[in-house]
Parts: C-alpha cells; sequence; structure tokens
C-alpha cells in the first residue's frame, strides 16, 4: 500500500511538472523582464590560505586572509545577475553587525536583495581553509537558512509570474524547500535545484523538476550509478535538464534529446570556491539571453567562467565581472544561428 501510494505521488509530480513547464522562450525576452528569484543561503567567507591542513590540536599560521560575502544562494544570484538577468535573491540573515555588512555588501551588486531579519538568530558564516596543495576544507553555519519558513517567503515571491525562474539548492530545510517548489509549480514558475549541501530525502521533491544540476557524488548518492547512467535515471524521473558536473572530466547535459559530454577548460586552480556556482549560473544566464533551453554551448561558456574563477582567491572577488561576462556571453551569443 505505502508503494501504490509513493507511486501516485510520484506520477502527481510529474505531471505538474510537464503541465506546468513553459515552452523554450516563454517569457525569456530581455524586453519583458523575466526574474529568476533564488532562494538560499547568504554568509560572511572568511578565507584562510594555509600551508597544510591542521592536525588536531594545532596551532598554525595562515598564510593570507579574505573576507566577502559567501553562501551558495549568493553565489548563485550574484553570478546570474551579472549576467545581465534580473535577479532577486530571497535569504535570511540577523539582526546583528554581521547581518547589517552582508546587506551593504550585495547592495554593490547588481542583485535585488529580499533580506529577511530574523529575531534571535546569528547571520550565517563560513571558515574555508584552502591549502598549498589546492585542497579546502569548510566550516559552515546555517542558522538562518534553516528558519526560514515557507510562510516567510511566500511573500518574497509573490511577484513570480509564469515564465519566471525559482533556483533552490540543498541548504534551506526540506519542508521550506518542498513548500517553495509548491509555490512555484501552481504560479506556472521554472525550478532550478540544486541539491547541495546534500541530503538524501531532497530525492522525493526531483520527480517533474525543470533543471537539475548536481555533481558526480550527489548523482552516485542518489542514483546508485555514475556518468551516464547517473544522467539516465534521473532524466527517468520526468527532470527536464540534467547537468552532472564531473570536475576535470567537464560536464554531462542530459535532455529528452539525449547526452552530451561538454569538456573542462584547461587552466590554472588557485582556489576551488565558488566554482560550481559559477558554472550554473552562467549556463543558466547564457541559456536564458539566447532564450533557449540549456544546450552544450551554454556550457561551454560556463566552462569558460569558471576558469576564470578557480584562478582567483576569494568568493565574491574571484567571480567574472559584469564586463568579463559580457565578453564572454557577446563572444558565442554573435554566433547564435
Amino acid at each position: 500500500m505505502s508503494f501504490l501510494i509513493l507511486s501516485i505521488k510520484l506520477m502527481k509530480n510529474i505531471l505538474i511538472g510537464l503541465m506546468l513547464r513553459p515552452k523554450v522562450g516563454h517569457a525569456w525576452g530581455k524586453e519583458n523582464r523575466m526574474k529568476v528569484f533564488v532562494v538560499g543561503n547568504i554568509a560572511m567567507d572568511q578565507t584562510l590560505a594555509i600551508d597544510q591542513m591542521p592536525r588536531e590540536g594545532a596551532s598554525i599560521f595562515g598564510v593570507r586572509v579574505s573576507s566577502d560575502l559567501g553562501g551558495k544562494g549568493t553565489n548563485q544570484a550574484i553570478v546570474l545577475a551579472r549576467c545581465g538577468i534580473r535577479t532577486i535573491l530571497v535569504a535570511g540573515i540577523g539582526a546583528d553587525v554581521q547581518g547589517r555588512q552582508m546587506r551593504d555588501l550585495l547592495e554593490r551588486e547588481p542583485v535585488i536583495g529580499r533580506l529577511l531579519e530574523l529575531p534571535d538568530c546569528a547571520s550565517d558564516s563560513t571558515i574555508v581553509l584552502k591549502d598549498a596543495a589546492g585542497g579546502n576544507a569548510n566550516i559552515t553555519t546555517v542558522d538562518c537558512a534553516r528558519r526560514l519558513e515557507p510562510a516567510d517567503v511566500r511573500p518574497m515571491i509573490a511577484d513570480a509570474t509564469r515564465g519566471d525562474m525559482l533556483v533552490l539548492q540543498g541548504n534551506l530545510s526540506l519542508t521550506t524547500t518542498a513548500g517553495i517548489m509548491e509555490e512555484a509549480r501552481r504560479k506556472g514558475v521554472r525550478i532550478v535545484l540544486n541539491p547541495s549541501p546534500f541530503d538524501a530525502m531532497i530525492t522525493s521533491l526531483l520527480p517533474g523538476l525543470d533543471i537539475l544540476f548536481l555533481n558526480e557524488h550527489e548523482a552516485e548518492q542518489i542514483t546508485g550509478t555514475q556518468d551516464e547512467a547517473a544522467v539516465t535515471r534521473l532524466l527517468a524521473l520526468g527532470i527536464g535538464t540534467v547537468v552532472l558536473t564531473l570536475g576535470s572530466r567537464g560536464a554531462l547535459l542530459g535532455t529528452e534529446d539525449g547526452l552530451v559530454s561538454v569538456p573542462a577548460r584547461s587552466c590554472h586552480v588557485m582556489d576551488s570556491t565558488g566554482a560550481g556556482d559559477t558554472f550554473q549560473s552562467v549556463a543558466i544566464g547564457s541559456a536564458l539571453l539566447r532564450e533557449s533551453r540549456i544546450d552544450a554551448r551554454d556550457l561551454g561558456i560556463a566552462a569558460n567562467a569558471a576558469a576564470i574563477t578557480v584562478s582567483r582567491f576569494g568568493t565574491v572577488a574571484a567571480f567574472p565581472t559584469q564586463e568579463e561576462l559580457a565578453g564572454l556571453l557577446k563572444i558565442d551569443h554573435l554566433k547564435k544561428e
């Protein structure tokens, strides 16, 4: 009986997603100012460059330090906005000095910030340890992100209309993520999910999804398989587009038309922080500007943009500038048939 109920729910999600999925180009032109709502987390990132990772109980010297905006939701929103996409970031902050600092920093970006000040909650922070060999370790708090509830977010996306886009990650609670997705489907808004940080329970939200971005580790946890087999299984859930990132091996794109492999770009890696967020947002931004579904061309541009990010130290400071992104996007879009 429980299996039957699960199957019915699965088919319901797929049918709802397919019925409300906008056609290619619908409300996506620059003239009609379609909007992308990124609902996620915002944090202050402190990146420490060190010679090697400390052992338990060790005290070590830092070589270099930087402080900047961070959080997957914020990273993705900033890069999307720098691509020229009208982007709204919805996130929670604390009623503290750090929250005010994050609000001020966000105002310097071409992002529309809708930050909810949450009482009795410290603003989220991330400490990134980066060693000389290129390895890193992150310590992140998500108190504010996990405190967001569907009732908090609904007023922030009330102006979302059919043809707009919602971008989510894995930082919110499962209940909030599910509630926001339900609201988006009701409005006919396309949904993009990047299930990172990964929670196995989020797999229940995948059927009928419009676009899924994930890495090889997340794909294996969800499907029990790798590479092409993993993408094929995800497409079988009724997901419209699957983008599987494979690190130095590039990426796989899966749609109803089949699978395409896109190679990574050869580059010097100084700091990989934010590379995945850059890749995802530029791929989305490129497709939106072309009024098309994501294809290999968009992933190629995204790979070039991610190569810029990894060549620099830090988070937001490492992202391609508006001018750099305009150059990447313009060069490719001039080749549009």
